[in-house]
Order: C-alpha cells, then structure tokens, then sequence
C-alpha cells in the first residue's frame, strides 16, 4: 500500500527515475507560475538528493508551495483538466461502487458519468491498472481524467463514507472477531458463572460459615502473595537490563535519510484546545525528514474550540486535520481506527496532545523492527513526567511510571511474557495493526488489550530505550478519572480474555497466561481486595488478635504476615528503584509515602468496578493542560 500511495508523487520527481527533465520541469513551471522561488527550488533539491524523497512532498512539507498549487501545476504538467472537489461534488452513487480503501489507497474518485463517458478524479498519473480496475466496476468507460489533491480525495471519502467508516471504526473488530470486542461486558457464560460463585459462597457462609472465611482469607493471602513474587522476579530480571539498550546511538546515526521509511502519526485530541499547538511544535523537533511524516490530527466533530486553535496553529503541509464523526462511543480507540483508514506510512505512532518524544525515537523505532523478528508488531518507549516535582501526587505518579517503564515492561520482554501497551507512543507496523482490527473502541484501556490481543495471535511486543515525556495529573479528582478509566479497562480486558480460558491457554502458552492472570487481571483483583485486607488488620489491632485467630491457622497466619511485612516492603522498594534509572535520587524517599499513594487506587478502584456495571463504555476524560510547568523544559 505504501508503494501504492508514493505513486501519487512519482511525477512531482524523482531524480531517479533517468527522466532527467522531469524535476526541472515541475520546478520551472512553479517558478514560472511566481509560486516558487529559485533559491527555494534550489534548497529543496538539495534535500532531495538526501532523502530521495519526491520533490513535491519536500517543497510541501517546507511550507513553501501550497498543495493545491502544487496540484494545479501538476494538471497542467499532465496535461488534464484540474477539479476542485469541494466546490464540485462527485456523484455519491458513483463513488459507492468501490470500497473506501481502494479509492483511500489509490487516490481516486469517480464523479459522474454521462454520455461522453465517465469522469475520474486523479491524484496521480492514469495508469493502465487504474483503467483496468474502473473497467471492472464501472464498465468499458470511455474515461476522462481530472486532477485534485490527494487530501481533498480524503475528505470526499470521509463524506460519502461517513457511516461506513463510522461502522468500521465503531464495530470493526466486532463484526470480525466477537470473542475478541469488549462490546459484550457479561456473556451469557460469564455472568451465570459469577451469579453461581456469589450464590454458592453466601450460602457456604450461612451454612459454614468459619471454614468458608477461613478458606477465603487464604485464597486472598494466595494471590497477594503471587502477585508480590511475580513482581519481585520481573524487578530482578529487569535489574539486570539497566544499561541494556534495545538501540544503541551508533545505529541511530547508521541510519540514512533516503533509507527511512514514511511514518504516520496519530494524534487524537478532544477538548485540547490549549494544548494543540504544543503537539505541533514538539513534533516539528523530532529528528526525522518532515517530507516522510504524515501527521494526522483527530479531532472531534462536536470539539470546534479544537479544531479553530489547530487550524489557527497554522501546522506545516504534512500535517492532515481528520474530524471524526460524532457517535458513540466517544472514544480515543475510535478515533484511532478513523486515522488508521488514512494512515499512508509503513509504520504509525501514537502521540497524545501535550506529549514531548525524545527527537531520535521515530529513527530508534525503525531501527527496533529492522532488527527484530518478522512477527514483532509493535515497540513501546518508556513514557515519564515532565513535571516531576509540582506535587504530592506527580512525584508519585513519577516513581510508579519510572518503574512500570524502566524495569517492569523490559523485565516482561525479556521473559517473553505478554506486554500491556501504554496510551501513547507506541509504535506499530500499519499493516499489522489492520490485520488485528485496530483498537476496541469498546475498551476504555485499548492500548493494554491491544497488546494482549497481540500475544494471542502470536505476534510479540517490544521496547525501545526512548522516552516520551507527559504531563503527570496534580489533580487529585483529575487522577481518579484517569486511574478509574484504566482499572476499568484492564477489568474489560481479563472479562474478555477469560471468555474462554482454555482458548487462551492454547493461543499463548500457560506461562504467559500465567503472567497475564498475574498482571492483568491481578492488578484490579488485588486493588479491590486490598482495602478489605487492611480492614481486617485495623480490626486486629484495635480488638486484639483473639477475636481473629480463628481466621489465621499456621499456614494462612505465616503467608499473611510475609504479605503484611515483606510484601508491601517489596512494593516500596521496587519504586526505590525507579529512581536509579534516571537519577531521580531525590524521590526515594517519596517512596515510603506509597501506602498513602495507594489509598486513592483504592478509591479509583472502586470507582470503576461500579462503572463496569452500570458505564462499560464511558471514557472519563483526563484533563491536560492544567500544570503550572506546561511550558517549561523537561525536568530530571
């Protein structure tokens, strides 16, 4: 497909091509036509002959030659007529006869049909597979050609597609794969299976009540203390990584301009209007060819607010606004398998809009899967906070992800266990991520279900040692939102990967099933559990302990006390060790604060058990924008 769509560009020249006249040619009318310049031309070539990219691409990309223009030139160069498809509407019944990705990826659109023939919009040169392919469904023509600019062909597209897109973003995934979709919270299985254990332990507890509790209290203390080991085991291993690098600096600098490959970018915004034009600036700094970026910006359609202050950041040629029809449900996924339809690189990225990625990370990513294997679909960067010390909460915030980043998810790679992708920056090969079905629009956490999604269909996750650097919430409610929303969604995630455990087992293996039942469904299970826990302890303290020794044979009394002492000492001292990485020597002993931390993941925890039953789908949006450091550097 990426061939498919750099043929758009073919006659805007290609030096390489041995039409020597060619470039001069497109470079001569411009400047003829006074939209170009000749120290201009002369710059641009110039980057050519680096990045062997298209002239076209360059002059647009550096602002200097407005794509429509640019497109006009290239009608006249063609010897066709130009058309304006905004001001001249094609025939919608005509464009229907074809599927949105073939007109997508080949850059056509057929406008209307009438006795001399039928009329076709081009955003490159007739070809004769392109007369074959209208033959087919439109019938022997004659055909006459017109040029319009590939994005105007886009928007065309998202008009007269507007619900089949809708419905393929919406329900994509669904309709292709039921069992994988958190569409269906309860299935019919599930929830008689929940209604039997609730019905079976209240009547254990009426009929014996004292082994029942006794029974209870050590299957608890059984998963506290797996979940404690499984963590301390990938601490160890990950300890082990700390001066491993997945890329090093000499392969980054190996790396020709004229090798890379193009790169979509995603950035799906919603009520960011004070942020907007920080994306578009931090992206502008990454070291990569402008020309090869293809930036799409998703916006909402009811989000005007965003929308005008994205336009009014007046962003470079290569960057696309996408407006996403508004249906529920409102989500980021959505959003994402809209831009996924456009997406034009071999390899898409995903940015959020106050994100800060290290320059050299898009050129690190391809370096990542040039060298890894052939089923490697996606590499996660580490994500952390340029505002570290703003307060209570971001430092803590700042030690958890140093250490889920650093050590956690290198310690999960290396031990070949399933990978929880994080919300942004991670990286994926475009067509593998199509064959997945994209995200759930349905799972509020889609990013942690798409990489588990991965790892049953046998691809595997990576990491790369770059960073993105976020805005870290100093807001107490503003942080429950968030947390809520990502408990939710690992709840959403194990409801749907236990649909049928023993699918699961035969998919992955039951060693990363093993990992999975540990991390991603223990994560809630133990948030939930945990307050209950320290309950009992509270009661303990303030009643003694011979009111509660029968709740404590020797086993469950000995497994308790290691979970009660060693366990949350291993739990402060994994985020300890967080700081080392990255010098935040200051923060350790911020770490012993980490039961206070933990109170309000209780409450966040809470939070989303009640909304998985009555708000399944209910995206609580995170406000960003709001830290007093927006503006400044990236602290250390």
């Amino acid at each position: 497909m990426t061939q498919l769509r750099d043929e758009t560009w073919m006659e805007l020249t290609d030096t390489e091509t041995g039409r020597k006249a060619a470039p001069i040619r497109l470079g001569d009318r411009l400047i003829e036509a006074g939209l170009l310049r000749q120290q201009d031309l002369d710059r641009a070539l110039a980057l050519q002959r680096r990045t062997r990219e298209p002239l076209g691409r360059i002059l647009i990309s550096l602002g200097l030659v407005r794509r429509y223009d640019l497109f006009r030139v290239l009608a006249e160069q063609w010897d066709l007529p130009f058309v304006d498809l905004l001001k001249e509407p094609p025939d919608a019944s005509l464009a229907k006869r074809f599927i949105p990705d073939v007109l997508i990826q080949q850059k056509f659109m057929p406008l209307r049909e009438t006795a001399k023939g039928i009329f076709v919009a081009v955003a490159l040169q007739p070809s004769a597979s392109l007369e074959a392919l209208l033959s087919n469904v439109l019938g022997p023509g004659p055909f006459h050609y017109f040029v319009t600019t590939e994005w105007d062909i886009d928007q065309v597209v998202r008009g007269i597609f507007r619900q089949e897109l809708l419905d393929g973003a919406v329900y994509g995934l669904y309709y292709r794969n039921p069992h994988e979709s958190a569409y269906t919270t309860f299935t019919p299985k599930q929830f008689c299976f929940l209604a039997a254990t609730l019905f079976g332990l209240l009547a254990a507890m009426y009929a014996f009540p004292t082994p029942t509790l006794i029974v209870l209290n050590l299957l608890v203390n059984l998963a506290f203390l797996g979940n404690i080991l499984f963590r301390f085991v990938i601490s160890l291993v990950a300890s082990g990584l700390e001066k491993w690098e997945a890329v090093s600096s000499d392969e980054v600098k190996a790396l020709r301009d004229g090798d890379l490959p193009t790169y979509t970018i995603l950035v799906p915004v919603y009520r960011e209007a004070n942020v907007i034009g920080l994306i578009l600036r931090n992206l502008a700094k990454l070291d990569y060819p402008q020309e090869k970026l293809d930036v799409l910006v998703l916006l909402e359609e009811d989000d005007m607010e965003t929308l005008e202050a994205a336009k009014a950041a007046r962003p470079p040629g290569n960057v696309q606004l996408v407006v996403v029809p508004n249906k529920m449900p409102k989500t980021k996924p959505k959003a994402c398998n809209v831009g996924l339809y456009f997406a034009r690189g071999e390899y898409l990225v995903i940015y959020d809009a106050e994100d800060r990625p290290d320059p050299d990370q898009l050129k690190k990513a391809v370096v990542a899967f040039r060298k890894g294997p052939p089923h490697l679909v996606c590499v996660q960067t580490a994500l952390n906070y340029f505002n570290v010390r703003e307060n209570f909460l971001t430092r803590m915030f700042t030690l958890e992800y140093s250490y889920w980043f650093d050590y956690m998810l290198p310690g999960l790679y290396r031990l070949g266990l399933p990978i929880p992708l994080g919300g942004t920056s991670n990286h994926f090969k475009t067509e593998m991520l199509r064959e997945l079905g994209g995200w759930d629009p349905f799972n509020v956490t889609e990013d942690a279900d798409l990489g588990v999604r991965a790892a049953t269909r046998g691809y595997t996750v990576g990491v790369v040692n770059s960073t993105t650097y976020e805005e870290a919430n100093a807001d107490t409610h503003n942080w429950i939102r968030q947390r809520s929303r990502w408990i939710k969604g690992y709840m959403q995630t194990s409801l749907v990967n236990l649909r049928a455990p023993s699918r699961l087992v035969r998919a992955i293996g039951m060693r990363q099933t093993s990992g999975f039942l540990l991390l991603v469904v223990g994560t809630p299970v133990s948030l939930l559990m945990a307050p209950l826990m320290w309950l009992l302890f509270v009661v303990w303290l303030i009643t003694g302990t011979q009111d509660l020794d029968f709740l404590f044979p020797p086993l469950t009394a000995y497994i308790s006390m290691f979970n009660l002492l060693l366990g949350n000492g291993i739990a402060i001292y994994t985020n300890m060790l967080a700081v080392f990485k990255r010098k935040y020597y200051d923060l350790t002993v911020w770490a012993l604060c980490n039961p206070l931390y933990w109170l309000y993941q209780y409450i966040a925890a809470y939070k989303a058990l009640k909304q998985l039953l009555i708000k399944p789908f209910f995206w609580e949006k995170t406000i960003h924008g709001i830290s007093k450091q927006l503006g400044t550097t990236r602290g250390h």
